[in-house]
């Protein structure tokens, strides 16, 4: 996560020096570093040797460190002075004579802390089976916080070989990005595990991990691939390293570059974290325990489906973000927002069942869309000066309009041509940094044509294009389609105007489709082979919102069923937010959701569950929030009749998927029977654990604790504190944050206070409880900013606190947000803050804006 480049890549550039970037006079060639942690006292000291280049004569050498306690400083062999400068996180060694041009070796000798959140090298305690506490040791250096670890060039474009070597107690096992070149028992009872050197690689992707683990492996060519877990839970692993070893065939494959490294970890930590749930390090990949392991008997379909999308985009990493790493933080995206696509592409591939092209379309497009057309946008390659600046990068525009911008790309150009692109970048940087316009050039190469011009219409600027079809006139077999190009927004700032150059395609359905680019607001008109209803942006493929003319969108609603299903999804979510935007009234939507069958795509429900919930949350707390919960379970009890509460044999992963989302939308909505069946299975959980069935588990969870009585509350505080499964622990204490009442709400932030959960485990206590009681949530972080801001990492404290009071419709919510950031956080430090003040004012506008429109679609239902 964090810091700065330079031009805005008008063509291939090298990053400026920016605010507190290091100077490129000196680079790190190899780091040879040995630490000794104290798992008990919580401190570690480490010494390390750094073979250095220095390629300008300099007598000042700068590197990162931070909350380190540094003894003593060498430079060839002789002592030197140094300070450290905590603000920008900078070790400066001064040298008595500017050194010569060429190879040198420093050395360097600490102590540092072990922290309690992932931030350097932190500990994750949990309980065993037999009521004893463990603590596993890991690392978590992005970004940027190997500085946390050891002295170091900190930043992407220092890349060096690292030989790591820790010290362990006796019954524990030490691992790292390579295996162990040696285990040596030492005199006093501990080992020393040295491994392997590491190819040269970006300090962030260096990773240790200790603790009493086990570790399964399966061979993939010559590629091991392994899970290591706490003890007794190593088999919970096995569906991962299934699908680990199909992607890593598939990923060779398609990079056309084979995995580099011996061997391929996938390490399951019990804790949590609320910025992040897993790290791509390079052989040695770590996942917080849900994003990795499957429980058959508390796992859901969509909790496998989502391990294998978290393995398959921290295993593309491997490649985008490890193999070839961005220069500098402003291309960020070059990392996420390649990963994101590539989960979802080999998705598409390896499990077509589970169509993960419309579900990419239903939620990851839609994401992206969500915020890039609110004030809080900003360009996909964006400015990087500060830490806290980094630790906002790591947001849905890097990640999901990244993913979505990629796939446009792929779709204009064609998948095999898009693939040698990408073949050839990756051939040509592996072990190297880039920036964007690298990857353009490669691209361009491949298609024999410039690609540049249109992809930094959607990087370097922030908003959604909107295309509008006017009119469309058939003459013949022909249909001429006449369409503008102006922009989408959900507030004032983001419907400023914007020209793009946006490729669509369109064309009737069933019918071929033709392929345009419309640009500015000048009409354009395209000739369509074919007559029909007429379909705008053809499955989906590109950036962009559309809207029809009313006779094309009255044949859109009659013909619904007869797309294709990107299309179905893609149409609910563009008329969904054209009128939360006030471009059309949402009696379109409506229309569409009519024309939507009960035996419709179960993808189709998802989406409209997902939408019924958004409304249901725009008018909480008004008048209508009640008529629409009624209305909302009318709509759908239909369909969860259709499901029914139980798994059948040989269903579509989709109805497996729609069944978990009705029973929490109907339970949330106050559907009697669910929250009935809610409280029925949570009384059984008192004399078997697994009574819930895995694939209504979670929602029947969520339902109880919403309606949850005190004496059900004070029960569920029970089965929190008794839980030994840490991963079903940690479950159970953001449920206490998710009651509905308001006196069971402070009781669940009163037990902030107390040393009743971990700090991680407080951190997700308090977000559940600002789901519902943003006020009370927010209200309290402010009152008490240190006690809160200790539960989370370092990177995101600004953003935090701030964001819990992001899903408030109370009119005083923006200015006590607006007050806390301006007494608290640094301007630069802000983002987080606009971000939520964005959101209300977006809900807000778009609450006012569709009011008249839901309810009358309520009244209808009487």
């Amino acid at each position: 996560m964090k810091f700065v480049i330079a031009s805005l890549l008008l063509g291939v550039s090298t990053p400026a020096l920016a605010v507190g970037q290091l100077p490129a006079t000196v680079a790190p060639i190899a780091y040879d570093i040995t630490v000794r942690p104290d798992a008990k006292a919580m401190t570690f000291s480490g010494t390390e040797t750094v073979t250095i280049q220095v390629k300008q004569a300099t007598a000042t050498i700068v590197l990162n460190a931070v909350d380190l306690k540094l003894g003593k400083v060498t430079f060839d062999g002789k002592d030197m002075p140094f300070t450290i400068d905590d603000t920008t996180q900078q070790l400066t060694v001064t040298l008595p004579a500017p050194a010569k041009t060429g190879t040198h070796t420093m050395t360097f000798a600490w102590d540092g802390k072990i922290g309690t959140t992932p931030a350097g090298l932190f500990a994750i305690d949990y309980s065993n089976e037999d009521g004893s506490t463990s603590r596993m040791l890991a690392t978590q250096f992005e970004a940027p916080d190997a500085r946390r670890f050891a002295p170091m060039w900190d930043e992407p474009m220092f890349k060096a070989k690292f030989t790591l070597s820790a010290i362990a107690p006796g019954d524990q096992t030490a691992f790292s990005n390579m295996p162990a070149a040696t285990v040596t028992k030492l005199t006093d009872g501990t080992k020393r595990y040295t491994f392997q050197q590491s190819p040269a690689m970006s300090s962030y992707l260096l990773f240790l991990g200790m603790g009493d683990v086990e570790r399964k492996t399966v061979m993939a060519g010559k590629t091991e691939i392994g899970v290591i877990t706490r003890r007794g839970v190593v088999d919970q692993g096995d569906y991962a390293l299934a699908e680990a070893k199909r992607l890593l065939t598939y990923y060779n494959d398609y990079f056309g570059q084979p995995y580099p490294l011996p061997k391929l970890d996938m390490i399951a930590g019990p804790g949590s974290s609320q910025t992040f749930g897993a790290m791509e390090n390079w052989g040695a990949i770590f996942y917080f325990e849900p994003e990795l392991l499957f429980d058959p008997k508390r796992a859901s379909q969509s909790g496998r489906e989502r391990i294998f999308t978290v393995v398959a985009h921290e295993m593309a990493h491997q490649w985008f973000g490890d193999l070839v790493t961005m220069s500098w933080w402003d291309d960020l995206w070059l990392n996420e927002g390649f990963a994101s696509w590539m989960e979802s592409r080999s998705s598409r591939d390896l499990n077509p069942s589970w169509d993960a092209a419309a579900t990419a379309v239903a939620f990851d497009r839609e994401a992206g869309l969500g915020l890039d057309a609110t004030s809080a946008t900003h360009p996909i390659i964006r400015h990087i000066e500060t830490v806290d600046q980094l630790g906002d990068a790591f947001d849905t525009i890097t990640y999901q309009k990244g993913q979505a911008v990629i796939g446009m790309l792929e779709s204009t150009l064609g998948s095999d041509v898009f693939r040698k692109g990408i073949r050839s970048y990756m051939a040509k940087h592996k072990y190297g940094n880039t920036v964007t316009d690298q990857l353009w050039a490669e691209l361009s190469a491949a298609a024999g044509k410039p690609v540049a011009d249109i992809a930094h219409d959607f990087t370097l600027q922030g908003g959604v294009p909107l295309v509008r079809l006017t009119g469309a006139t058939c003459t013949g077999t022909t249909t001429q389609a006449t369409v503008t190009q102006g922009r989408f927004g959900l507030d004032a700032p983001s419907k400023q105007p914007q020209t793009w150059r946006v490729p669509l395609t369109l064309g009737p359905i069933g019918g071929p489709a033709t392929s345009t680019i419309v640009q500015g607001a000048a009409p354009t008109i395209v000739a369509v082979q074919g007559c029909g209803t007429l379909v705008l942006n053809r499955d989906k493929g590109s950036y962009v919102r559309v809207q029809y003319d009313d006779a094309s969108h009255a044949a859109i609603v009659k013909d619904f069923s007869k797309m294709a299903l990107t299309d179905q999804v893609g149409t609910l979510g563009d008329d969904f937010a054209l009128g939360l935007s006030g471009d059309q009234s949402l009696d379109r939507y409506f229309a569409v959701l009519a024309a939507v069958p009960v035996d419709a795509s179960p993808l189709d429900w998802s989406v409209i569950a997902g939408d019924l919930g958004s409304i249901n949350n725009l008018f909480q707390g008004t008048p209508l929030e009640a008529p629409l919960r009624a209305r909302t379970i009318q709509v759908l009890s239909p369909v969860m009749k259709r499901v029914g509460f139980e798994v059948q044999p040989g269903e579509s992963p989709l109805i497996t998927n729609l069944r978990e989302t009705l029973v929490g939308r109907l339970g949330f909505s106050g559907d009697p029977d669910v929250a009935a069946r809610a409280r029925a299975y949570v009384a059984a959980l008192a004399t078997d654990p697994n009574a819930i069935p895995p694939a209504i588990r979670t929602p029947i969870l969520g339902v109880y604790a919403a309606n949850a009585t005190p004496a059900e509350w004070e029960a569920l505080l029970a089965i929190a504190k008794a839980e030994k499964n840490p991963v079903a622990k940690n479950t159970y204490v953001r449920l206490l944050g998710n009651a509905r009442d308001d006196a069971l709400a402070q009781r669940a932030l009163d037990l902030l206070k107390t040393d009743t959960f971990t700090a991680p485990q407080n951190a997700s206590l308090i977000r559940a409880v600002a789901t519902r009681h943003p006020e009370m949530a927010f209200d309290y972080g402010a009152a008490n900013m240190d006690l809160v801001n200790g539960f989370i990492e370092a990177g995101a404290r600004p953003g935090f606190i701030v964001s819990l009071g992001a899903p408030s419709n109370d009119p005083a919510m923006p200015g006590k947000i607006t007050a806390y950031a301006e007494k608290n956080l640094p301007e630069a430090s802000r983002a987080g803050a606009a971000k939520a003040l964005s959101a209300i004012s977006v809900r807000k506008q778009g609450a006012d804006r569709v009011r008249a429109d839901v309810a009358k679609w309520v009244g209808a239902g009487n």
